[in-house]
């Protein structure tokens, strides 16, 4: 079996959970990265230039030998399966999971569109209004619904909605989203604590060493 994981060069949480969860369970993959112009052209015609089908004409993509899967949640399952980071039997707690990797994956969208289409200042202003709003009280959401046991979000299980939310707060809290505040986890210790606590794992440092 081969595996290919396909996304932009830089380490947005979309893609890095199914990266890691590969590289916590040690299997081979070809990481392949594609610039703007080449994913412009793919998001136009649902292929890269080589020909690779890209589902729904969307980043990240996953291809297993010549099967072509899309969407984030969909492709972190499989990997996370492939890496016992994902239940292959246990229903209920997939579903747990499940809700996690989906709420960030709202917020994501969310935060996206808030003032896309305006001007640099006006968009400033747009994100702001958001992060105060919207932001906050789906984020708060999330905060509420973490177990209280520091290291994971759902008791005793590190799985890929744990490496999901590391890398989507390492995303939030770059300073490269317009009208964010770099210091947003100081009002969200549940979070907080999950973050610090993946951040030391060896396969997360590990990672971060030969990839940042």
């Amino acid at each position: 079996m081969r595996i290919s994981i396909i996304y932009f060069n830089f380490p947005f949480w979309r893609a890095e959970v199914s990266r890691i969860a590969l590289h916590i369970g040690k299997i081979k993959y070809d990481d392949i990265r594609v610039d703007r112009d080449e994913f412009m052209r793919a998001r136009s015609s649902g292929k890269l230039d080589n020909g690779t089908i890209i589902p729904f004409h969307q980043l990240p993509c996953l291809i297993v030998d010549d099967e072509s899967i899309g969407q984030t949640a969909g492709i972190a399952r499989y990997c996370g399966k492939l890496s016992g980071l994902y239940p292959t039997d246990a229903n209920l707690l997939a579903a747990k999971i499940d809700q996690y990797i989906d709420l960030m994956t709202d917020i994501t969208v969310l935060t996206f569109n808030a003032g896309r289409d305006l001007k640099p200042k006006e968009k400033i202003i747009k994100r702001k209004e958001f992060f105060d709003q919207e932001f906050t009280r789906k984020f708060r959401m999330l905060e509420e619904h973490i177990s209280n046991n520091g290291k994971t979000i759902i008791t005793k299980n590190f799985n890929i909605s744990d490496i999901a939310l590391w890398s989507f707060v390492n995303w939030i809290t770059s300073g490269t989203i317009d009208g964010f505040p770099k210091n947003i986890l100081k009002k969200y210790p549940k979070i907080q604590k999950v973050f610090k606590y993946v951040n030391e794992l060896p396969e997360i440092k590990n990672w971060v060493k030969n990839n940042y």
